[in-house]
């Protein structure tokens, strides 16, 4: 039997490991950094360097590395041992606070937008002492940032630290105000919840799509999807229900909050969910679930699939985040409380968040653009790429009387009659829940529900959190003037629902009537990465970042192109791969089905039969004839990839991807798929969906 709080936070150096190893006074000082952002002194850093190692190689470490997130979307690593030569040919085991603070990886190889050169090869990495560092296959991995020998960030985590940082400064601010002077910090916290596939791994190793690109490039519906809606929330298979289990325990050590699993809506889908966290540290966990999902797959011969898309015809994958503003002395800012029309606290970081999502939609969009997520995005399974704010029927009957400035009357929690007898009535929530709204409140705090399954929560929540303190800012800007705080309060809620308030809304986004209505309001449909990605250095968003140090220009600038040349880039390989698969394989496999139904064709003749083989002639004419389209389809395909070396702009490199390359896939797709309908399962290549969705 697992002892799961003797487990839990077993391979991290968190609290309790430092108490128990570091001196009372140097724990002190490292607490005031971890909770106050203070500097850390370099002595002050080689105690704990020590305690760490110590810690380490009581736990069987025998390296250290710099564990930090570049701009690829995984994590990254470079081991050292702790040894260190004596005279006379031994070793010591040691670890400075040198060590610990600081690292220098090769920053010429990891993709920067055009900051670094291969001849500028210097990077830095830089501990991050708000996450704990952690034991991982024998090495102590301390979490830390990663910049150029010029400063830039070329990471995930170094944006998303100043910009908790920046609406951190700007909420204390208007608390401030409001007359709070105990809060000390007001920390963004995120509840990232991880959808994904398992596959066997037997079959998954038959299918070259799956292993070069992580989704099937061809594949035609199997008899049965997700129709019947049997699998979502139903009962959890005994091999999957083994991984979850090895999972949770395996996360437990690192002192991630797994909670929630279950079976999602497609065949072979899951999803897990942990509690919620400091932003950063949540951040760093769904990194650490993500690389611990994929290895404890294997253990159970499966393969775990967190492509946004990895099949067609069936629900893909996201990445809920949810997320909500907490201070250290325990209040959820976002939280209404029992009559929210009379929290005006509440209501101004409420109305601090719909103005910052209006007028930053596009920067939203941004933050989940990726090649995988093009292909969720719009489909009944996640949110449009409208974007739009769900606030359920209470909140917005909360709104109203704040512009009309009639009074509110609240019809309390209503009770739900179950109507049998053996059933308790309970008492329901004022709204219901609205799965289809890309940002949508939840009862204290907006689950943020187009975040591809594969990316970086990061990206997502350093913008969240830069435009809302930007808001915050004006806020506070404006309150701090004022002599009646709460009349101000009013006034501004009310000003800034009135001119905002055409980003709630709180019905079916899926709806051809919203795509139209949204379009009246002004608001934006960014379809695609090429079409959101040029936006990014806008100059409304290089002001918004440049002006809270979240990012400079040159940073700004360097994410467009990287994001915009990963886009190109995942394209190329998928058209080759599929090409590949076309030209070796599904090709030559339709041809020689054919010559076999040529053969039997021939063979009845020769006998003599009456019959004519009327079924095998029409079969041979039929595939015959999309054998040669798939032929010229191949050749269209080819010329597009080609064609893509002749445009050097980025911009339009990643256009010219989607428009024309992405195109001729998926019209030689529609061919390998009809093709793969009419003939012998036996003779198809590849393993069909129906043995990648119910093999498990």
């Amino acid at each position: 039997m697992v002892n799961v709080p003797e487990l839990f936070g077993s391979e991290v150096f968190n609290d309790e490991a430092m108490k128990k190893y570091l001196p009372k006074g140097t724990y002190k000082e490292l607490k005031k950094t971890i909770e106050d952002g203070k500097p850390l002194d370099i002595n002050i850093a080689n105690v704990v360097a020590h305690a760490m190692k110590e810690w380490a190689i009581e736990k069987g470490a025998t390296h250290f590395t710099h564990w930090f997130q570049p701009m690829t979307g995984i994590t990254a690593e470079k081991h050292d041992s702790f040894i260190s030569p004596v005279a006379g040919g031994g070793v010591i085991m040691e670890f400075s606070g040198k060590e610990l603070i600081k690292g220098e990886p090769d920053a010429s190889s990891f993709p920067s937008g055009g900051i670094r050169a291969t001849f500028e090869a210097r990077g830095y990495t830089a501990w991050d002492p708000t996450s704990y560092a952690f034991i991982k296959e024998g090495s102590l991995c301390i979490p830390t940032a990663f910049c150029s020998y010029t400063g830039e960030a070329l990471d995930k985590k170094t944006p998303l630290l100043r910009s908790m940082e920046c609406i951190n400064k700007q909420a204390l601010r208007v608390l401030r105000v409001f007359g709070d002077n105990e809060t000390t910090h007001v920390s963004t916290t995120v509840g990232p919840e991880q959808e994904y596939f398992l596959v066997d791994s037997e079959v998954y190793k038959k299918r070259k799509d799956l292993i070069y690109c992580g989704r099937t490039l061809f594949g035609a519906r199997p008899p049965k999807g997700q129709e019947l809606e049997d699998h979502y929330f139903g009962s959890i298979k005994p091999r999957v229900a083994a991984y979850m289990r090895d999972l949770e325990q395996e996360l437990w050590k690192y002192g991630i909050y797994a909670k929630t699993k279950h079976n999602e809506v497609s065949p072979a889908q899951h999803e897990l969910a942990p509690i919620f966290d400091t932003t950063n540290i949540a951040t760093d966990h769904n990194q650490l679930t993500m690389e611990i999902m994929k290895k404890v797959a294997e253990k159970h011969g499966l393969v775990c699939l967190l492509h946004e898309k990895p099949f067609a015809g069936v629900n893909g994958s996201g990445k809920h985040n949810n997320w909500s503003m907490s201070t250290n002395t325990g209040k959820n800012l976002l939280n209404p409380g029992k009559n929210p029309r009379e929290n005006t606290l509440f209501l101004v970081f409420l109305a601090a968040v719909i103005r910052a999502v209006d007028e930053h939609q596009d920067l939203l969009r941004i933050s989940v653009a990726s090649a995988g997520n093009d292909h969720r995005l719009g489909a009944n399974e996640a949110p449009p790429a409208i974007i739009s704010m769900y606030l359920g029927d209470d909140l917005t009957e909360v709104l109203r009387s704040v512009l009309s400035g009639k009074e509110y009357i609240s019809e309390g929690k209503p009770v739900m009659e179950t109507t049998a007898e053996v059933l308790p009535n309970f008492t329901k929530d004022t709204s219901d829940r609205n799965r289809t709204s890309p940002f949508a409140f939840t009862g204290n705090k907006f689950e943020f529900r187009m975040v591809g399954s594969s990316e970086n929560i990061a990206c997502a929540n350093f913008i969240i959190n830069t435009m809302v303190a930007d808001v915050l800012e004006d806020f506070a800007d404006q309150l701090e003037k004022a002599e009646d705080v709460k009349a101000a309060a009013e006034a501004l809620v009310k000003k800034t629902v009135e001119e905002h308030k055409r980003i709630i809304f709180n019905g079916n986004n899926y709806s051809e009537e919203w795509v139209e209505e949204a379009e009246k309001r002004g608001l934006l449909n960014l379809r695609s990465l090429p079409e959101a990605l040029p936006l990014y250095t806008s100059e409304k968003n290089v002001k918004l970042f440049t002006k809270h140090n979240v990012l400079s220009e040159v940073e700004l600038r360097s994410r467009r192109d990287v994001l915009l040349e990963k886009y190109s880039k995942i394209i190329n390989i998928e058209a080759l791969t599929a090409l590949d698969m076309a030209k070796k394989d599904i090709f030559p496999a339709v041809s020689q089905y054919i010559g076999e139904l040529a053969k039997t064709v021939n063979l009845v003749k020769s006998v003599g039969a009456d019959v004519t083989p009327t079924a095998d002639i029409e079969s041979i004419n039929k595939l015959t004839n999309l054998l040669n389209c798939f032929a010229k389809k191949i050749d269209a395909l080819d010329e597009a990839v080609v064609g893509a070396k002749d445009v050097t702009d980025v911009a339009e490199n990643a256009m010219y991807f989607k428009e024309k390359v992405l195109a001729a896939m998926q019209e030689l797709r529609a061919v390998a798929d009809e093709m793969e309908s009419s003939m012998s399962a036996k003779a198809w290549p590849y393993p069909s969906y129906g043995a990648l969705l119910f093999s498990v």
